[in-house]
């Protein structure tokens, strides 16, 4: 019976040990959930400063910077006074999620940047930039269009091609690259059921209409290049 007794105490203490080391793992899972109370909350922050300051509360960024990152929330600026904390799923707080805004002229409107995306952008960006300074070009393979390529993944030694899941539709996206060698995402699958989802949208041959996809989501097309419609299909918008 004493033997019973000790097994049990070390038990529960094993129990208790396994539980606080999965407890972080389970804090991680939900800062990788875009929430919509979460976005709403400083959506209603958001409008409210600009209200009492006329200004928005969002970091300075340089001119060059892509449309999609310019205009990042400074939390700082929010909490206490509008917002109680920043968001759990937010960077700020250790979730996975940069929030920005979108349309700051006429309708400032939140927006998720998925940063496990960008890190993945950034990882495939290292292994193109240490291949172009062995062979002083980059591994472009096919032209997809003017000044876009798909990338050679035998060259850079990899046995598969990389690809990345759209936070917009789930699908696998592949990555291509531009003439200076840069990395981007091949956002044309997820253009394509967004102007088959919203047949009524005004765009037209020559628009940029990444933001098809920023309307209707609570995400951004991170390290996108423009976009426009033909024939009722999304093709690379090269001028």
């Amino acid at each position: 019976m004493k033997r019973l007794g000790q097994q049990l105490i070390i038990w529960t203490c094993l129990v208790t040990i396994l539980s606080g080391c999965l407890y972080p793992e389970s804090k991680k899972n939900e800062n990788q959930i875009p929430y919509t109370d979460q976005i709403q909350s400083v959506q209603s922050a958001v409008e409210q400063y600009q209200q009492n300051k006329s200004i928005l509360p969002i970091k300075t960024r340089e001119q060059g910077t892509p449309i999609y990152q310019k205009y990042p929330i400074e939390f700082k600026k929010l909490v206490p006074a509008f917002l109680q904390q920043a968001p759990g799923n937010s960077f700020e707080s250790g979730g996975v999620f940069q929030y920005v805004l979108i349309d700051v002229e006429e309708n400032p409107t939140v927006r998720l940047i998925d940063l496990i995306t960008v890190e993945k952008v950034k990882d495939l960006q290292l292994r193109i930039n240490d291949y172009r300074r062995k062979n002083s070009y980059p591994p472009f393979k096919d032209v997809l269009a003017r000044d876009r390529y798909s990338i050679d993944y035998d060259a850079l030694g990899m046995d598969k091609e990389e690809m990345v899941t759209s936070p917009f539709t789930n699908e696998q996206l592949p990555f291509f690259l531009d003439e200076n060698g840069a990395v981007h995402i091949d956002y044309t699958k997820d253009l394509n059921q967004a102007i088959a989802s919203n047949p009524n949208h005004s765009y037209e041959n020559g628009d940029d209409i990444r933001d098809l996809l920023a309307d209707n989501s609570f995400f951004v097309p991170i390290s996108s290049v423009p976009y426009t419609i033909e024939d009722d299909k999304a093709v690379f918008l090269v001028k």
